[in-house]
C-alpha cells in the first residue's frame, strides 16, 4: 500500500487525526493501555507487542545469524543526551551505531527502559513462559537504507528493528552506572542532561547469537506494527541498588506540577500472539528439546515457486493456501471461495519484475512482497489510517476504525511473517539463480533417466526380435522393419 499525500479536501480529517494522536496516554487509570485504542487505533489492532514468549510458539531457524553491532563503543568525548520523557528514561544514540547482520542497515536512534516498582520488581514487557523480569531495555534502530530518519521510518512496515534486553536483579553492573550516576538531573518530565559516551555494547548480553525473533509493534502509542523484534535469550543483571535508583528516582510529571506522579511500572502487558511464531536461533536448553524447526524449506519453496511462475489463483485450486499461516483464513470465516478471492486480489500482481533481471534489481528497494510480485510498496500506517478514516467518515462509521484497520493489515502482515523465512535468499539475490540451477539440475536428471530408459527399451526390443525369429533391422512378412 502506497504512502501517498491526501488531497486538500481531506485536510480537516487529517488535522483531526493529528490532534487525536497527540492525546495524553499513561500506563494506568482512565488513560491507561486499555483505552489507548480510542485515540491510537493500531493499539487495538494486530501484530502487537510485547508478547509472552511461550515454548509452543518457538520454531528453530538455523539461518538466524548472530547479531552484529557496529560502532557501539563510543568515546567519552561524544556527548549523549539522557532524558526523562514522562514515560521512560531515554538515551539518544549517534547515527554511526548500527546493526550490520540484518538484510538491511538499521541505524541506532535511542535506547530506553521499562521497569517495575520498588514493591514489585517485575517490569519487563516481554515475558518468557510467564516469567516477568525486573526491567527491559530497548535499543531502537530504523531502516536507514530506505528512510532518512526514524520519524520517516516509524510508521512503515519495514521501518524499525529493536533489540530487547531482559534485566534481572543480581550482580552490580558497572555499565549501567555510566548513566545512572546522572539520573538525579532528569527527575522530572522533559528534563535532559548531557552524559559522556561509553561502550553501549556492555549493556547487552555477552552472547548475541542466542535470541528470539518475531514481527511486532511499538509497545507504546501509536503502536504501529513496524518492528522486527530481537529479544536476547540471556538477561543482564543489575544490583538491587541500581534497580531502585531507576524505580524510585523519576517522576512522570513536570517539576512545577503540584501533584507529583512517580514514574514506575511503565510496561505494557503481553498481547495476543495470534498466528505468529517466534523464531529462535538456538535449539539446546531446557524446554527446547521438542522445539520444531520452521516450516520445511521444501514446502515453502513450493509455495514461493507457485507465486513466481504459476497462476496465483492456483494457490486456492490446488490447496496450497493451506500452506499459508492459518490466521489468513480467520478473516474470511473459513469460506474457501472468499479465501480464493482474497488470494486472487492480493497475490495476483504482475510477475514481470521477477522474470526480468533489470526489474529484479530495482525491486530490491521494495518490501518483501514487491520482490515476490505481490505488491509494489511498503505499508505506510499513517496513510492507511487516513484513507480508512476518510472512507468511514463518509459513511458515518468512524467507530469501526480499529476493526477495519485490523482486518486490512492482518492478512498482509501474516503473509509477510510467513514468507520472510525465505527472504535470506531473496535479499541476497540468490533466489533466481538457485531456481535456475535447480531447474537445470532437474532437466539433467530427467535426461539421464530418459536415456537409461531408452537403452533398456532398445535391449528389450532386441530380445523380442530374436525370440520371434527376426534379426534387428530385417523386414517381417508384412514388409515392416523389425
Amino acid at each position: 500500500m502506497r504512502c501517498v499525500s491526501f488531497p486538500l479536501i481531506a485536510a480537516l480529517q487529517l488535522t483531526l487525526l493529528s490532534i487525536t494522536h497527540g492525546a495524553k496516554w499513561t500506563y494506568g487509570g482512565p488513560q491507561g493501555e486499555h483505552h489507548w485504542s480510542k485515540h491510537y487505533p493500531y493499539c487495538g489492532g494486530t501484530f502487537q507487542s510485547p508478547i509472552d514468549i511461550k515454548s509452543e510458539l518457538l520454531r528453530f531457524d538455523p539461518t538466524l545469524r548472530p547479531i552484529e553491532v557496529q560502532n557501539y563503543n563510543l568515546s567519552p568525548n561524544e556527548q549523549l543526551t539522557l532524558g526523562n520523557n514522562g514515560h521512560s528514561l531515554q538515551i539518544s544514540l549517534p547515527s554511526k551505531m548500527h546493526i550490520s547482520s540484518l538484510h538491511r542497515r538499521f541505524t541506532a536512534a535511542q535506547l530506553h527502559f521499562h521497569w517495575g516498582s520498588s514493591s514489585r520488581p517485575a517490569g519487563s514487557e516481554h515475558t518468557v513462559n510467564g516469567k516477568q523480569y525486573a526491567a527491559e531495555m530497548h535499543v531502537v534502530h530504523y531502516n536507514s537504507d530506505k528512510y532518512p530518519n526514524i520519524s520517516m521510518a516509524v510508521d512503515k512496515s519495514d521501518g524499525l528493528a529493536v533489540l530487547g534486553v531482559l534485566v534481572e536483579v543480581g550482580e552490580f553492573n558497572p555499565a549501567f552506572d555510566q548513566f545512572l550516576k546522572f539520573i538525579n538531573g532528569i527527575k522530572y518530565r522533559d528534563q535532559k542532561v548531557q552524559v559522556p559516551g561509553f561502550n553501549i555494547r556492555t549493556l547487552l548480553p555477552e552472547r548475541l547469537d542466542e535470541y528470539y525473533r518475531y514481527d511486532g509493534s511499538l509497545t507504546t502509542p501509536p503502536c504501529y506494527p513496524s518492528v522486527l523484534w530481537t529479544v536476547f535469550r540471556n538477561p543482564v543483571t543489575i544490583s538491587q541498588k541500581q534497580f531502585l535508583s531507576i524505580a524510585t528516582a523519576l517522576y512522570s510529571s513536570y517539576a512545577q506540577d503540584s501533584a507529583l506522579m512517580p514514574l514506575h511500572s511503565n510496561y505494557r502487558k503481553p498481547q495476543l500472539p495470534e498466528s505468529r511464531v517466534v523464531l529462535v536461533s538456538f535449539k539446546e536448553g531446557r524446554g527446547l528439546h521438542g522445539t520444531l524447526t520452521v516450516t520445511s524449506p521444501l514446502t515453502r519453496k513450493r509455495l514461493i515457486q507457485q507465486l513466481l511462475v504459476g497462476d496465483l489463483a492456483d494457490l486456492a485450486d490446488e490447496g496450497l493456501y493451506q500452506l499459508l499461516p492459518s490466521g489468513s483464513q480467520k478473516l474470511h470465516a473459513g469460506k474457501r471461495k472468499d479465501h480464493k478471492n482474497w488470494l486472487s486480489e492480493n497475490l495476483a500482481k504482475p510477475k514481470q519484475q521477477l522474470l526480468n533481471p533489470s526489474l529484479w534489481k530495482k525491486s530490491q528497494t521494495n518490501r518483501y512482497v514487491g520482490k515476490l510480485g505481490l505488491a509494489e510498496d511498503t505499508m505506510c500506517y499513517v496513510s492507511l489510517e487516513q484513507r480508512v478514516f476518510h472512507q468511514l467518515r463518509q459513511s458515518h462509521a468512524e467507530k469501526r476504525l480499529v476493526q477495519t484497520l485490523r482486518n486490512t493489515v492482518f492478512p498482509e502482515l501474516n503473509l509477510k511473517s510467513y514468507l520472510e523465512y525465505d527472504l535470506f535468499w531473496i535479499n541476497t539475490g540468490l533466489l533466481i539463480p538457485i531456481l535456475v540451477i535447480s531447474t537445470l539440475g532437474l532437466v539433467l536428471i530427467v535426461s539421464i533417466v530418459c536415456c537409461l530408459f531408452r537403452q533398456k527399451r532398445s535391449a528389450a526390443d532386441q530380445n523380442r526380435g530374436k525370440s520371434a525369429g527376426y534379426n534387428l533391422g530385417e523386414r517381417d512378412e508384412y514388409g515392416s522393419r523389425v
